[in-house]
């Protein structure tokens, strides 16, 4: 992918979350914003989010580990007993 319409990079911490889309978001000049799914970032496939009435894009600067957990994972964590969740965090 070419870098001539990156605009910007933007660290994720300035991205607004939307948790039941799992979408990040940011203003795009234009008046729309910026898209990128969550599991796009946590497969690594791009660091790329779009803008989907204009050409522009942002590079958005995120730690993998920083990412929200998937719920399953959220789920299975809470209702294993305390001594299984530090056994699966060590692992």
């Amino acid at each position: 992918m070419a870098d001539d319409n990156i605009y910007d990079e933007i660290e994720i911490e300035d991205m607004t979350y939307d948790s039941t889309l799992q979408v990040y978001h940011y203003p795009c000049p234009c008046g729309d914003r910026f898209e990128i799914s969550l599991d796009d970032l946590r497969d690594e496939e791009t660091d790329i989010a779009v803008c989907p009435s204009c050409s522009l894009q942002i590079r958005v600067i995120y730690e993998l580990k920083d990412l929200p957990q998937p719920e399953q994972e959220q789920r299975q964590a809470s209702s294993m007993p305390q001594g299984q969740q530090q056994a699966v965090a060590a692992a």
